[in-house]
């Protein structure tokens, strides 16, 4: 993964936010396993082995590499939610947003402040000009959280990815670095 050397700052008492690890996979799956948690997502892991894979691909330093922080509490290191950039490009400067918690902190704000310090990295320490994220069609709660930060609704995607074997259908947002939206 692309280290991000200097830890985020996360505006939320108690939590913070660094590299994920795969000492993580446990945690991530305990609320990734959840019904209501993958529901509105690609999401299918079949156990915590099914994340290693993906936590490896973390550790790249390559400037396409995935992008993947552990938002977690500060008292006990436990991961409670993840954010991160997928689909990086250094060609064309953009990246794709993915985030997910445990059901436990949803609807606190803690996954656009999480997101925002995220995007915020991309642009000004990252050089992203894009950043956008998609979103399965029934995920209302997610849409609400792009359009929070500011992200635009650019589009549907009929059959763009494979959801638990089906193909579904996506909107795609995006947010623009803040230089390129007054030219």
């Amino acid at each position: 993964m692309t280290q991000i050397k200097k830890l985020l700052e996360l505006p939320y008492p108690g939590l913070t936010l660094r590299n994920i690890r795969s000492s993580d996979a446990e945690h991530w799956y305990a609320y990734l396993k959840n019904p209501d948690v993958i529901r509105h997502t690609s999401w299918n892991p079949g156990g915590a082995d099914d994340l290693l894979p993906q936590l490896r691909s973390f550790e790249n330093d390559a400037a396409s590499s995935p992008i993947r922080l552990a938002i977690v509490r500060q008292a006990d290191d436990q991961l409670i939610g993840t954010v991160g950039f997928h689909t990086v490009s250094d060609l064309n400067r953009s990246a794709e947003l993915a985030y997910d918690m445990a059901p436990e902190y949803w609807g606190q704000g803690i996954m656009r402040l999480a997101a925002t310090a995220l995007c915020e990295w991309g642009f000004h320490e990252a050089g992203y000009n894009r950043i956008q994220a998609t979103v399965l069609e029934s995920n209302s709660n997610s849409c609400k959280v792009l359009e929070r930060m500011g992200f635009q609704r650019e589009g549907y995607l009929r059959a763009f990815r494979m959801v638990r074997g089906k193909p579904g259908n996506f909107w795609i947002y995006a947010l623009i670095h803040p230089e390129l939206v007054s030219k």
